[in-house]
């Protein structure tokens, strides 16, 4: 039986329209990919709260919970567990963003996401931001 894996993750979406992203650092698996920030939905915890917890440990800032908005989703299964990652969109948080885990991040516009190299799962969102962002 397939170990299912529930991780919750965000789309920071900038004044100008553009996505935060994260390259995975060196000791993780998938290390150099880039993704969309957030980890684990631990137990007893909603995909929300996981995400602020996750978020402020990652980068040092405070989503603004009611501002997350559930957007789309991806099921991916790969080798050893299944991935069911909702994706949320946040345009509101407080602080300045400030990677604590040595990672480093991007803001890039979403038609030029396709150009960095995302886990499997990660990629196929892509056109929906275009689509949602231009």
């Amino acid at each position: 039986m397939t170990r299912v894996v529930l991780v919750a993750a965000v789309a920071l979406i900038d004044a100008d329209n553009r996505v935060l992203i994260a390259q995975r650092p060196e000791g993780k698996s998938m290390a150099g990919l880039w993704e969309f920030p957030g980890g684990k939905v631990e137990a007893g915890e909603t995909p929300e709260d996981a995400l602020v917890r996750e978020i402020r440990e990652e980068l040092g800032i405070e989503l603004c919970r009611p501002c997350l908005a559930p957007f789309n989703f991806a099921s991916h299964s790969y080798e050893t567990f299944h991935l069911l990652m909702p994706l949320y969109i946040c345009k509101t948080w407080e602080g300045e963003i400030s990677p604590r885990e040595g990672q480093q991040v991007a803001w890039v516009r979403a038609m030029h996401l396709s150009r960095y190299d995302m886990p499997p799962a990660d990629a196929p969102l892509i056109p929906w931001l275009r689509d949602l962002l231009g």
